[in-house]
């Protein structure tokens, strides 16, 4: 039976795939979206495609409860986490092109009240640049959507105990957006 997911997580790599299996253990629906077709099947048979300890149990639990299904392109939902690749360019200067490229895949899908939180390690001012693109595309949703950042702080080969024990960081555009944020991953 399929459930209408609660969060839509854009990237199903080292820090997407182990919170969704986290946030799924605690019986919340997660639609996981990956670009690559082998990743999103890989995650529907129950098996991870990365090595990450704990990691296989938690998604083979999370799917199999049916809390967790994969997907190339993401659906309407409540939450939206964007945790996907900020590689660096020619002089050191951060890409946010993929950032970007999931804000503008879970544009059409906002509506009033959903929250958007970027979870991706970004320079200063892509939370800010993200808000200005999805108001300048969906000028409605101005002042009616959760925006925040709350960037991964955890190392790899440890990550399903860090992601609940380390402490967040966690800042919305405004007061509303950062409660909203907070009630989320607390």
């Amino acid at each position: 039976m399929s459930k209408t997911p609660s969060v839509v997580m854009i990237g199903l790599g080292y820090i997407g795939l182990p919170t969704a299996a986290l946030i799924a253990k605690n019986k919340t629906y997660v639609h996981g979206v990956d670009i690559n077709p082998k990743v999103v099947e890989t995650i529907n048979a129950g098996k991870i495609h990365i090595v990450e300890p704990e990691l296989d149990t938690a998604v083979a639990e999370a799917v199999a409860n049916g809390y967790l299904k994969a997907a190339t392109t993401p659906v309407e939902a409540n939450t939206y986490l964007i945790v996907v690749p900020t590689p660096f360019k020619a002089k050191n200067e951060p890409d946010i092109s993929f950032v970007e490229a999931a804000t503008k895949a879970v544009l059409p899908l906002l509506k009033e009240d959903d929250l958007y939180i970027i979870e991706s390690t970004s320079p200063v001012g892509t939370t800010e640049k993200m808000m200005h693109l999805i108001y300048s595309e969906r000028p409605e949703l101005e002042g009616k959507i959760n925006i925040a950042y709350c960037p991964e702080r955890v190392l790899p080969g440890n990550v399903m105990y860090e992601l609940v024990h380390n402490d967040r960081v966690i800042g919305g555009v405004d007061q509303k957006s950062t409660n909203k944020a907070v009630f989320f991953f607390f």
